[in-house]
């Protein structure tokens, strides 16, 4: 049964803080409340504080931005609510000043923390004082918030990536929180660069290692105020809002997208049959919202754990995506291209390696030389090296098939009225995936690689010329393969005699 109190009612008053407010899924997660909670009081943003910048400048700045144009539009005087909070994660005290501490703690209601460091391949003192030791200073913060009614930590599903099916529960970290950050304060670089192997093991990466220590140390806070640690799997793409397909970022599959239509990335180490556990930021941040909402009206002394997945609910493989991104390209082709898109997944290691020699880094190096022989800077086997970079970091998720529990996070929709589920919808059937995948590829033409819409036609016939020159150019090098197999073996066998 539905609380009495809807959640729109419980925003209603609320003071918010909120870090990480500039990241993809922040800036959603603030244009949600503002638009679908319009009695909001206040909004605290922790942000870093820029030279020459004073905070309302900074602000100006950051709601400028075209995720907020619906807030623009329609109800611009919600934008009031926003207040910046200037600090840093990184410095003592989040290099807040004592007034804006004093401040948070005793106005603050409801606090989203989600803040960090997204990078998979940070060296590890980085990745534990973002992720670690920054929450440490959120925690200290709150715990003088004499108002707090819900701390909201936003993790990760592949905060234990060895587990078989990753369960809505806490998994304690191989080492004690609190003794890693001691170690990273005082040890060498070159000591540490040694034991970062041996210290994550068995986390392929800093990044889930360091989102695991932070769920322990959340977790030691159990009991002094209800606490929800949220874990979405892999955030792409909005479905409905703030905009269609929106994104602002080129982390992850978006990086693939884009690269692959603009034809840099022309194979990929990927089971193909394998799913991509993929969640649109606007279901990711309305399950946040609904999260906080439950967890304060339901004042648990526990710490819960929300899996934000797919889970076998309407999924989709890579394959599937890569096949539906093959003919969506078509009708949003990219201005700027390497070459027609092409190219396509290999789930054996050494295939994609020798694809990756001949439609990767051959190419690069035949442009660099086009270019030095020009008398320009070459660049393509620099770009082509962090390419393949990229994917290397990437092949371990793309790999590997992925098993969520996600009974919480399906259990929010009971939990609201059905207004408030059509207004904070997180029913993953909605997603068409044939639609989707399209608005995906325009969303990220548009809003990561600033293509102007009306450019489309023109892209259409470059990507007809680029289409041409692919079949010219793989007719000349298998008439040269022809050629050259024809001489070696005249030269090998000789003429026949009759």
């Amino acid at each position: 049964m539905a609380p009495s109190l809807s959640v729109r009612e419980y925003y209603a008053d609320k003071t918010i803080f909120i870090t990480g407010a500039t990241g993809f899924v922040g800036k959603v997660l603030i244009e949600k409340i503002l638009y679908s909670c319009p009695e909001v009081k206040k909004i605290y943003l922790l942000m870093r504080p820029k030279k020459g910048q004073s905070c309302k400048e900074r602000l100006d700045a950051f709601v400028n931005c075209k995720v907020f144009d619906r807030i623009h539009n329609s109800c611009a005087s919600r934008l009031e609510k926003l207040q910046v909070i200037p600090g840093d994660i990184l410095a003592e005290d989040l290099g807040v000043s004592p007034e804006d501490r004093e401040l948070l703690q005793r106005e603050t209601q409801i606090l989203f923390h989600g803040a960090a460091c997204v990078r998979f391949d940070t060296p590890l003192r980085e990745a534990v004082n973002m992720n670690t030791v920054g929450t440490k200073k959120v925690l200290d913060l709150a715990d003088k918030m004499s108002q707090l009614e819900v701390f909201v930590h936003v993790s990760t599903s592949y905060c234990r990536c060895e587990v078989p099916v990753l369960e809505e529960r806490l998994y304690p970290a191989d080492h004690r929180p609190d003794d890693v950050m001691r170690c990273v304060s005082w040890m060498g670089d070159e000591l540490l660069d040694h034991l970062q192997p041996k210290l994550i093991h068995p986390q392929p990466n800093t990044y889930a290692y360091t989102k695991n220590l932070t769920e322990d140390l959340v977790s030691q806070q159990a009991g002094k105020y209800p606490i929800v640690i949220a874990r979405p799997s892999i955030v792409t793409a909005a479905l409905r809002e703030p905009l269609v397909g929106w994104v602002d970022n080129l982390n992850g599959p978006t990086g693939l997208l884009v690269g692959a239509g603009k034809g840099v990335i022309r194979t990929m180490h990927c089971n193909e049959d394998y799913v991509a556990d993929v969640v649109p930021v606007d279901i990711v941040v309305n399950a946040c919202i609904l999260l906080a909402y439950c967890t304060a009206l339901e004042k648990p002394t526990e710490v819960q754990i929300c899996n934000i997945t797919q889970s076998g609910v309407n999924p989709i493989t890579w394959g599937g995506a890569l096949d539906i991104g093959r003919v969506k390209v078509q009708e949003y082709p990219f201005s700027v291209c390497l070459w027609y898109p092409g190219g396509s997944p290999k789930s054996s290691w050494l295939q994609h390696q020798i694809a990756m020699f001949f439609t990767h880094l051959l190419p690069a190096y035949l442009v660099d030389l086009l270019m030095c022989l020009l008398g320009k800077k070459p660049f393509m086997v620099k770009i082509q090296k962090r390419v393949n970079y990229g994917l290397e970091v990437l092949q371990y998720y793309t790999t590997k098939e992925w098993h969520f529990r996600n009974d919480n996070f399906r259990a929010l929709r009971k939990k609201v009225s059905q207004e408030d589920d059509t207004t904070f919808y997180t029913d993953l059937n909605e997603i068409h995936w044939l639609t989707y995948v399209g608005n995906y590829i325009k969303g990220a033409r548009e809003y990561c690689i600033k293509e102007d819409p009306a450019t489309i036609p023109q892209a259409k016939k470059l990507q007809k010329q680029l289409y041409y020159l692919d079949w010219i150019t793989k007719i000349v090098m298998c008439s040269l393969c022809v050629y050259f197999l024809y001489s070696y073996m005249r030269l090998f066998v000789g003429p026949v005699s009759n």
